[in-house]
């Protein structure tokens, strides 16, 4: 028997325009609408069309997700394959498809969701980055296309709505955290400078020297994106220098694990010899030898919140500017002990 809008109208004993609404997920019909007439399609094992179903709403009923660089090379850091499961999992509430960019560049990923937004391939995007004057986010804004962004935006925050973590508070708290173990040559390895979540972490840690009343070096800080054999040098020129530092603020767990792999090469003991905080708490951090101090910044949450403020958006457009902010907690393990003078 082939079930019919129709028949669907009649068992839930509403008008078929209004089962049209429905599958569209439209915000004008009353959620006890939606149960009653979604109670009617599951007893007749109704399934809408999912191409009727875009062409009736007007919608793609898909999010684009914009990685900061190619798809290969993001998703092999543990931060991006987590926050995308939370993305899913709200989508998937909402009945939303995901398309990804795909490009190497940020040059070709830029002209790749110009091409998704002007083919209408989807609804609205994610960003999974913020980093200083990126064309993408200004292209959306000026084309008042519905995003949000995963981070902190470079400039206009209150006009884009955006979920974050404290990152200038995590960047202080992992600092003194170290300070109250007794430890005063503090450096801080960062990651892409270009991204506002390392300049805010860099904020954090100098307040936390100087409310201490500790000496901020400029030789104690360094950006590095990978720890290969290529990008060692300015590590290895930090640990070499005549006054060392005794801990280490690491960016996150994925760079700390590159970091602990020079430590041995150089025979530096973790944490007899020198403490490490990182950040982002992934399975890394409890995997690693020694397990490592970790900030949990809650990167699920991070990407569900994204993509529900998104749909969102998409379903009310006059919907306010948001700012979500996920809370964090510093998980202290065995890769930091007290300084030893």
């Amino acid at each position: 028997m082939n079930v019919t809008i129709k028949d669907v109208a009649k068992r839930a004993n509403v008008a078929p325009s209004t089962v049209s609404r429905v599958i569209a997920d439209s915000p004008r019909i009353s959620e006890k609408t939606k149960r009653k007439v979604r109670e009617a399609m599951k007893e007749l094992g109704y399934h809408p069309n999912f191409i009727a179903r875009s062409l009736a709403s007007q919608t793609s009923q898909v999010i684009g997700i914009v990685m900061p660089s190619s798809a290969d090379q993001a998703l092999q850091h543990p931060f991006f394959p987590e926050v995308i499961r939370g993305i899913s999992k709200a989508a998937h509430e909402k009945k939303y498809a995901l398309q990804m960019s795909t490009g190497e560049k940020e040059d070709e990923i830029y002209e790749e969701v110009i091409e998704m937004l002007q083919g209408r391939r989807v609804d609205g995007v994610i960003l999974l980055y913020s980093r200083v004057n990126d064309k993408l986010m200004k292209y959306l804004q000026q084309n008042n296309f519905p995003f949000v962004v995963i981070g902190k935006p470079h400039q206009r925050a209150e006009q884009i709505t955006h979920v974050d973590n404290d990152n200038y508070g995590i960047g202080k708290e992992a600092t003194q955290y170290l300070i109250g173990l007794g430890h005063e040559r503090i450096a801080f390895v960062g990651g892409n400078e270009t991204y506002l979540v390392t300049a805010d972490r860099l904020l954090g840690y100098k307040e936390a020297l100087q409310e201490a009343g500790l000496v901020y070096r400029k030789d104690y800080i360094i950006y590095e994106e990978f720890l290969q054999k290529a990008n060692q040098e300015g590590m290895r020129k930090l640990l070499s220098l005549g006054e060392p530092p005794t801990a280490l603020v690491v960016v996150d767990d994925l760079m700390a694990l590159d970091v602990l792999k020079l430590l041995d090469e150089m025979n530096l003991r973790v944490p007899d010899d020198i403490s490490l905080v990182s950040f982002n708490n992934t399975l890394l951090a409890e995997m690693s030898r020694p397990p490592l101090t970790s900030v949990d910044i809650h990167i699920f949450q991070l990407g569900y919140e994204a993509a529900k403020n998104l749909i969102e958006k998409i379903a009310k457009p006059n919907e306010p500017v948001k700012r979500i902010i996920i809370p964090h907690k510093l998980v202290k393990r065995f890769s930091c002990d007290y300084v030893r003078k």
